[in-house]
């Protein structure tokens, strides 16, 4: 039976099961760290509160799990984590990515002796991670935190992506749009401004598909 307490118990469950607490999940998802705390689960007058749709969408993309495996947590049928299989994709840092040299064609790291990190294995062969440096991407995302980013996937407005220029700049921003000629880019930090850059100047596009907060 769908009700109130089980999917919020199903939401505690998902964030345990990738060792996460639930605002950690919460950040995760690009939604506010108190967005899942318990005392948002009921209103002032005491009457249930529900997550939206939209969020329990964004916490089941973020965490790489399926819909199926969200509604057996509703269900209460989760049972123990089961360890989730993983993948290994290269770690650069930001400066890395804007130095020449390091990327194919394609937008991948070419060569070897990158340092790896571990994904889950629904990430794709040709997504790799990028280690946030300094606070231009807050309060979305930390120094220290990782976003796995995934060259040639589809790109739609809303998402967030990181565009590597041909000077060598790297920057992860919100599409808002992309033409033949330019892409117009939302800063996530509202200390920075926004970017309109013509495409000539646009060495690759990658979107975020994933953050390890």
């Amino acid at each position: 039976m769908l009700s109130h307490d089980r999917v919020w118990a199903a939401i505690d469950a998902l964030a345990e099961r990738y060792s996460l607490s639930a605002s950690g999940l919460a950040r995760r998802a690009g939604l506010d760290s108190t967005a899942f705390n318990k005392s948002k689960r009921l209103s002032s007058d005491g009457r249930p509160r529900w997550p939206s749709t939209e969020s329990l969408a964004k916490i089941i993309e973020a965490t790489g799990a399926s819909l199926q495996e969200f509604t057996v947590l509703v269900e209460g049928r989760g049972g123990p984590a089961a360890p989730q299989p993983r993948i290994a994709v290269p770690l650069l840092g930001f400066a890395q990515a804007g130095a020449g040299g390091f990327f194919d064609d394609a937008g991948y790291p070419s060569g070897q002796g990158w340092d790896l990190v571990e994904l889950p294995t629904r990430a794709a062969e040709t997504s790799y991670a990028l280690k946030v440096q300094g606070d231009s991407m807050l309060p979305l995302y930390r120094n220290g935190d990782v976003l796995i980013v995934e060259p040639g996937a589809p790109t739609r407005k809303g998402d967030r992506v990181v565009v590597k220029t041909t000077e060598g700049e790297v920057m992860a921003k919100v599409l808002d749009r992309q033409t033949a000629k330019s892409i117009v880019l939302v800063s996530l930090n509202p200390a920075h401004p926004d970017r309109d850059i013509p495409m000539r100047d646009v060495e690759w596009v990658a979107r975020i598909v994933w953050a390890s907060q």
